[in-house]
């Protein structure tokens, strides 16, 4: 069997990481998002979620489903959901919108407590999950565990860091390979 390939060509012959494939969100996403440095606690929140809904799965089902569950989470306001319980459990169990999955929902209320935690140590969640940037992915899921964070395994904790910018796992070769150090392009 042979090797994927590490770059695809697209459309617009520009090489990028073969993982994207064809599918334009996820082509968007890999151009727009996937490595560009995030220091907004929200959406750093968020990511760290939304990979461990993807636990399993494929983060194409994740990103396709991501407005909803925005819509579903309160914006990933972790202030907010920490204050939510089983009610608001039941109430995303029966949504279609998202992944329905007790563990991972009950997960978010849980990472959520201990994100209010973390911000409220280290002064933000951008602080803390920086502090780890360019550093091995089990060092910071080996901490989120030791602080009670769940859903937050090598595999989740390592896709968080690439999408997030703390790694640049960009391919040799793909047109986005140091995304962190150039200015993002212009929609012309």
């Amino acid at each position: 069997m042979e090797p994927r390939p590490r770059l695809l060509i697209g459309s617009d012959g520009r090489p990028r990481c073969s993982w994207c494939g064809i599918a334009e969100d996820y082509i968007a996403y890999h151009d727009q998002e996937w490595g560009v440095p995030v220091h907004d606690d929200v959406r750093l929140f968020e990511k760290i979620c939304l990979e461990g809904f993807q636990a399993g799965l494929s983060w194409l089902t994740v990103l396709r489903k991501r407005e909803a569950f925005r819509r579903a989470f309160a914006g990933f306001d972790f202030r907010r959901l920490a204050r939510w319980g089983g009610q608001e459990v039941q109430h995303l169990l029966r949504d279609p919108g998202i992944i329905r999955h007790r563990g991972k929902i009950v997960s978010v209320l849980n990472n959520a407590r201990r994100a209010c935690e973390l911000a409220e140590e280290q002064g933000s969640l951008d602080r803390f999950f920086w502090s780890y940037a360019g550093r091995e992915a089990q060092e910071l899921a080996g901490e989120l565990k030791r602080r009670g964070w769940t859903f937050v395994g090598l595999v989740t904790v390592e896709s968080f860091m690439q999408a997030m910018g703390l790694v640049d796992a960009h391919e040799p070769g793909c047109w986005r390979r140091g995304a962190a150090a150039r200015p993002e392009p212009h929609a012309g």
